[in-house]
């Protein structure tokens, strides 16, 4: 009975890791562009006024809500909501491995074709303080360079030290986190969407 009942629960499908159902999930687009006859993927500069991360180069793309069926159709619903990019005349659209930054926060990353003169009369300025974009033949040929940042945990206060073996005395273990740069003109794109656009870069190559 107990094995017949495992049996059929691992045959079902498993989350990509554990904690993916309750991890913080978000999609983003990497749109490729056509700009006088050469492919370009395009980013959004945030605005200024903006909540978190203002100023930082993006993808179009946010959270998942609870009413997205999948992580492809937040991706489509954030580039319409910033971009004005009618999800219809989205193509070629694919869907690459996702980046798991955290236990609890996991992004999944889309690749897609998008019609670039749709944007410039379109974009919400509310939440993009511009868009431009950088030719993807650039990119095959420019070399990212990386800094690393060192990460240290920091039990909370009310952590049951006498639970575990040495106590306050514990080995926490530092990592570090590997964070690509690519500098473009007067623009950098570093963090979350540059580990992303490495790993697309990568895939084309």
């Amino acid at each position: 009975m107990f094995l017949d009942k495992l049996k059929n629960q691992l045959n079902k499908g498993q989350p990509l890791f554990i904690g993916e159902d309750t991890a913080f999930r978000s999609a983003v687009l990497i749109p490729l562009v056509e700009v006088n006859g050469e492919w370009h993927i395009l980013f959004e500069v945030r605005s200024a006024t903006m909540r978190r991360q203002p100023g930082d180069i993006s993808f179009p793309g946010g959270r998942i809500d609870a009413s997205d069926p999948t992580p492809l159709a937040a991706a489509l619903r954030e580039t319409h909501e910033e971009l004005g990019i009618d999800p219809k005349t989205v193509s070629h659209t694919r869907g690459l491995s996702p980046y798991i930054a955290s236990p609890t926060f996991v992004v999944y990353p889309f690749v897609a074709i998008i019609d670039y003169d749709q944007i410039i009369p379109s974009y919400n300025t509310d939440e993009v303080e511009e868009v431009f974009t950088v030719p993807v033949e650039w990119l095959l040929n420019y070399e990212p360079y990386m800094h690393s940042v060192s990460v240290e945990p920091v039990p909370s206060a009310n952590f049951p030290f006498e639970k575990i073996a040495n106590g306050a005395e514990y080995q926490w273990r530092t990592h570090s986190i590997e964070e690509w740069f690519f500098d473009y003109e007067q623009y950098t794109i570093w963090g979350l969407t540059a580990r992303i656009l490495k790993h697309f870069i990568e895939v084309i190559k």
